[in-house]
């Protein structure tokens, strides 16, 4: 009788244990099937992954690319609102703070001379994915994350640009120091 019951006690340990693992394996995929307790939420401001060529396919005149620091990219197409947009962009880029160093910024189009740490650029010819006045986020390879109308607010982009940033470390080159305590 005794070893019924300790046999009967490992079978409830077993079954607890494997009902410890099962139950979060169907409670998930209860919430799929079902979308309850799925966040609906947007998480970034602008359009993720927008269908545009890498910025090495834009058609742009000058040396562009010799302005940009191999980062970060926040690309622009001048309008109407040039002017207040280069503006809200440079503001933006000093808001970043010590991140700044890993973000350029690249002017698309405009007469005006480029602010501190930008870099100009001109369309030789209009894609047909052109947009004035509209911001672009460039990964460090050149290629279009997050896209932006001109109705977006600057905190919008910067929150997203700093959740970018956090997300995807700077990677140390080699030849690079490390600082000890930074």
């Amino acid at each position: 009788m005794r070893q019924t019951s300790r046999a009967r006690a490992s079978r409830l340990k077993v079954l607890a244990l494997l009902s410890l693992f099962a139950l979060p394996l169907l409670v998930a995929w209860a919430m799929v099937t079902w979308r309850v307790g799925i966040p609906e939420q947007r998480t970034a401001h602008g359009d993720l992954a927008p269908d545009l060529p890498a910025l090495a396919a834009w058609p742009l005149e000058g040396e562009h690319a010799a302005g940009l620091g191999g980062g970060w990219v926040l690309a622009f197409d001048c309008g109407d609102q040039c002017a207040a947009l280069a503006d809200q962009w440079w503001r933006l880029h000093r808001a970043l703070g010590r991140e700044a160093p890993r973000v350029s910024r690249l002017r698309v189009g405009g007469e005006a001379s480029a602010l501190p740490g930008e870099a100009v650029a001109h369309w030789t010819e209009h894609p047909a994915w052109h947009a004035p006045d509209h911001l672009w986020v460039l990964d460090p390879r050149g290629v279009p994350v997050l896209a932006y109308g001109p109705e977006v607010s600057a905190r919008d982009v910067l929150d997203d640009l700093n959740r970018l940033l956090r997300m995807n470390p700077e990677v140390l080159r080699r030849d690079e120091p490390r600082l000890a305590g930074r």
